[in-house]
């Protein structure tokens, strides 16, 4: 990653620069437009470019819609100009096929678009406001997840699971390496994780914890797999702290879990954790933190999506870095033994033990 000290930029660069930022909520409607309305996808089928006119025939959109968001495009770098044609770019080919930039759009839109308009009520007053009034008087999200509506929620599962998804893989060999018996999935949603383990090893017992909700979508998925004699599940408030975590586990897992709370809550979970854990118990945390990442778009994704846990997740967490985990890990009595990565796209899966 590149560092935070760069050469600057001249006035006009920087002008330029903030006027992008001005103007990004337009900029970005019009992209998903171009994109969604089929524009970018007609521009990709013709080498040599289309005119206005052959454009307007072949997508869904009148003239006058389909020229302002060819001239929004231009100017977004999308498009570009050769006489009286219209060529994709490479950005435009990259809104239009890149997955990452796809799942990322798609849950700005549906999940994150208009709950960010109430971003300064949230952060004065540390609570998702943008998701009480966007969604539902909710506390957090998480509760809410069955229930949000379409396509909200799928967005919302495809973007979760893109980035721990692509990291399971890789995940499961390291885990496994000490061929735990007993697994405790903290936070395990859906049940992808556990499901994963199961199949891995034949000799692995695995209980899920989560909210009602999770638990019961999780259940769903074991029982369609016959797997519900080695994966067992339990419904938790997480942050009811008074309430111990079940001991007697190999291996305590997390993934894409200490993000969704707050740092005092995190070294909290934490302590429960080690609490739980025997001597020669492990506890694996798998994240996306933005200082252990390779290239300045994984960075500057993970900073722009502590905005979402701001205004709609719980009002009080963020993407961590890595140094701020290990402090708290340290806090709540535990010592990193092994920190692997980059898994997947871009996690580390950091390996503790009880000190």
């Amino acid at each position: 990653m590149k560092s935070e000290l760069t050469e600057p930029i001249s006035l006009i660069e920087a002008r330029f620069e903030a006027q992008k930022i001005a103007f990004g909520p337009l900029i970005f409607q019009a992209a998903r437009l171009l994109r969604d309305l089929g524009i970018l996808e007609t521009l990709r089928t013709s080498r040599t470019g289309l005119t206005l006119e052959e454009i307007v025939g072949k997508v869904d959109a009148s003239r006058y819609g389909v020229l302002v968001l060819l001239e929004a495009g231009l100017g977004a770098g999308l498009v570009r100009a050769d006489g009286d044609r219209f060529l994709l770019t490479t950005t435009g080919a990259m809104m239009l096929k890149d997955e990452l930039t796809r799942i990322h759009m798609d849950f700005v839109h549906h999940g994150c678009y208009q709950a960010m308009y109430h971003l300064e009520e949230s952060i004065r007053r540390g609570e998702p406001v943008g998701l009480q009034k966007t969604f539902g008087d909710f506390k957090t999200i998480y509760p809410a997840l069955s229930t949000l509506p379409e396509p909200v929620r799928e967005s919302w599962f495809r973007w979760d699971h893109y980035f721990s998804d692509a990291a399971f893989a890789q995940a499961l060999p390291i885990v496994f390496e000490r061929s735990p018996r007993k697994l405790l999935d903290v936070g395990g949603n859906t049940g992808k994780w556990a499901i994963r383990c199961a199949q891995h090893s034949p000799e692995v017992s695995v209980t899920i914890l989560d909210l009602p909700g999770q638990v019961a979508a999780a259940t769903r998925n074991i029982e369609q797999l016959g797997l519900q004699s080695r994966i067992a599940t339990q419904a938790i408030d997480l942050l009811d702290h008074a309430r111990p975590f079940p001991a007697g586990f190999d291996a305590i897992w997390m993934s894409q879990f200490l993000v969704c709370f707050s740092e005092a809550d995190v070294l909290k979970l934490l302590e429960r954790a080690a609490a739980a854990m025997g001597p020669d118990s492990a506890l694996y945390l798998l994240d996306t933190f933005w200082d252990r990442q390779e290239h300045e778009v994984a960075a500057f994704s993970l900073q722009a999506i502590s905005l979402y846990f701001t205004c709609l997740a719980n009002g009080n967490s963020r993407m961590y870095k890595y140094s701020d985990i290990a402090a708290m890990a340290d806090a709540a009595g535990l010592r990193i033994e092994k920190t692997s990565g980059t898994l997947g796209i871009c996690s580390s899966l950091i390996t503790c033990r009880r000190r």
